[in-house]
C-alpha cells in the first residue's frame, strides 16, 4: 500500500509539472480546419450516413464477437466462460453509460478543455434530423459509443482469471465515466488536447494508451495469478477473434473519417498494410529468435499493427504505414517477451504490452510522418512541423499520467465497497465455475 500511495504521488507530481506545460501551450492560438466547414450548412449526404452505418457495425463486431472471442480462446479452459463475460458485460455496460450521459460530456460543449456539458443527457435534443457533419447524429453517437466499449472491454485482458465479475461491473462504470469520456473530450470533443492540436485519427491516445495504462496499473494493484503461463484452450478461436478484429478494424478507422471518401480509402489502405507489416515483422523476429514461427505470435502482430496505425490511419502515406507497421510489429514482440517478463508484472493477455506499447508509438510516429497531402490537419516533422511531435507527446504524456492515476483511484474506491480479487480457492478452480456456475466444457 505504501509503494501504492508513493507511485499515486510521484504521478501527482508530474502531472503538476505537465499541466504547466500544456496549458502553457494551450493558449497559443492553433489553426481550426474545421472552422471552415463549420460555416457551411450542414447536409445530409446518404451516401456517408449508408457507410457510417456500416462502420458503426463493424466496430460493434470488434468487441462482440471479435475480442470475446480473442481473448476467451487465450484464457485458460476453466476461466474462458468468465473471460467471454468480461467483454459482453463490458459492451452493455457502456452502451447505456454513453447515451445516458457519456456523449454529453464528451462531445456537448466544454468547460475549460476539460469536460463537456450534460445538455445532451440521454441525447436530449438530438433529434432525428439532427446533423453531425454530413451524417445523422444519433448515428455519430452509437459509432462513438463502439469505441468507448471496446476500450473499457481491452483492459479486461490484463485482469482475466483472477478479478470478481462483481468488482469488474463496478470497475467499468467508474472507469468509462471517470476516465474514457474526459480523455474522449480532450481529444476528440474540443477539449485541451485538441486545442494544442493533438493529432489521434481513431483512437491512439483515447483507446489503446488509455486502455494500456489503466492494464498495467490494475494488475500491479491485483498482483499476479497463482499460475502465470499463458495456457490457451483454443488456439482456432484467437485466430478467429484477430481476423473478426482486423475485419471490423476497417470501420474503426476508416470509419473515423466519418464520410464516404477518399480519406476513408486512404485510411482503410493504410490500417491493411501497417497490419500486414506488423504481423510479418512480428513473425520474422519470432522465427529468428526461437526457431519456429507461431499462430498466436501472427496474431499478436497483427494487432500491434492495428494499434499503431490507429492514430495514424488519416494522416500519413503507404510508406509511413508500413513504417509504422515494422517498428510496431518488432518492438512490441520483445516488449512481451522481454520487457514484461523483465519487470515481473502479471498482464495475462498482454494489455499493455500490445496496446499499451503500440498505442504509444503509433501516436508519436504521427507526429512524425503526417503528411499534409493525405490530411491538411496533420504535418509532421518530416513535413517541416517539429512541433506536431512535442504536441504528439506532450498527449501521449498527459494520457498516461491522467489513465494511471485514476485508475489506481478507481481500485481503491472498489476496495471500499468489495474484495477486487477471488479466494485462492476459486481462482483454482476457475472462475466460470466459482463466478458464473458454468463450464465452457462438458468434458
Amino acid at each position: 500500500m505504501k509503494r501504492l500511495f508513493s507511485i499515486i504521488v510521484l504521478t501527482l507530481m508530474a502531472f503538476t509539472l505537465t499541466s504547466g506545460v500544456i496549458f502553457a501551450e494551450a493558449e497559443a492560438p492553433q489553426p481550426q480546419p474545421e472552422a471552415a466547414q463549420a460555416k457551411q450548412e450542414p447536409k445530409l449526404d446518404t451516401g456517408d450516413t449508408a457507410w457510417m452505418i456500416v462502420a458503426t457495425a463493424l466496430v460493434m463486431l470488434m468487441t462482440v464477437p471479435g475480442l470475446a472471442l480473442f481473448y476467451g480462446g487465450l484464457a485458460k479452459r476453466k476461466d474462458a466462460l468468465n473471460t467471454i463475460a468480461m467483454s459482453f458485460v463490458a459492451y452493455c455496460i457502456a452502451s447505456f453509460i454513453w447515451i445516458a450521459y457519456g456523449y454529453s460530456l464528451a462531445f456537448s460543449g466544454d468547460m475549460g478543455g476539460i469536460i463537456g456539458q450534460f445538455d445532451k443527457f440521454f441525447l436530449s435534443g438530438v433529434k432525428i434530423d439532427s446533423l453531425q457533419g454530413t451524417i445523422p447524429e444519433v448515428l455519430f453517437s452509437v459509432f462513438q459509443l463502439t469505441f468507448a466499449a471496446i476500450t473499457v472491454a481491452l483492459i479486461s485482458g490484463a485482469f482475466i482469471e483472477r478479478m470478481k465479475f462483481s468488482a469488474w461491473v463496478l470497475f467499468t462504470i467508474l472507469w468509462v465515466s471517470l476516465v474514457y469520456v474526459p480523455v474522449a473530450h480532450w481529444v476528440w470533443g474540443g477539449g485541451f488536447l485538441a486545442k494544442m492540436g493533438a493529432l489521434d485519427f481513431a483512437g491512439g491516445t483515447v483507446v489503446h494508451i488509455n486502455a494500456g495504462i489503466a492494464a498495467l496499473v490494475g494488475v500491479l494493484i491485483l498482483g499476479k495469478r497463482k499460475n502465470t503461463l499463458l495456457v490457451p484452450n483454443n488456439l482456432t478461436l484467437v485466430a478467429i477473434g484477430a481476423a473478426l478484429l482486423w475485419f471490423g478494424w476497417f470501420g474503426f478507422n476508416a470509419g473515423s473519417a466519418a464520410a464516404s471518401n477518399g480519406l476513408a480509402a486512404q485510411a482503410f489502405i493504410n490500417t491493411n498494410t501497417a497490419t500486414a507489416v506488423a504481423a510479418l515483422a512480428w513473425m520474422f523476429t519470432e522465427w529468428a529468435v526461437t526457431k519456429k514461427p507461431t499462430v498466436l505470435g501472427i496474431a499478436s502482430g497483427m494487432i500491434a499493427g492495428l494499434v499503431a496505425i490507429t492514430p495514424a490511419a488519416g494522416f500519413v502515406n503507404i510508406v509511413g504505414s508500413v513504417i509504422i507497421g515494422a517498428i510496431a510489429g518488432f518492438l512490441c514482440y520483445f516488449s512481451v517477451t522481454a520487457m514484461k517478463p523483465k519487470l515481473g508484472y502479471d498482464d495475462a493477455l498482454d494489455v499493455f504490452g500490445i496496446h499499451g506499447v503500440a498505442g504509444i508509438i503509433g501516436a508519436i510516429l504521427t507526429g512524425i510522418f503526417a503528411d499534409p497531402a493525405i490530411n491538411e490537419a496533420g504535418k509532421g516533422l518530416l513535413y517541416g512541423n517539429p512541433g506536431q511531435l512535442w504536441t504528439q507527446t506532450i498527449a501521449v504524456l498527459v494520457t498516461i499520467v491522467y489513465t494511471a492515476i485514476m485508475t489506481a483511484l478507481i481500485f481503491l474506491i472498489i476496495r471500499i465497497f468489495m474484495k477486487i480479487r477471488v479466494t485462492d480457492e476459486d481462482e483454482i478452480a476457475g472462475l466460470d465455475s466459482s463466478q458464473h456456475s458454468e463450464r465452457a466444457y462438458n468434458l
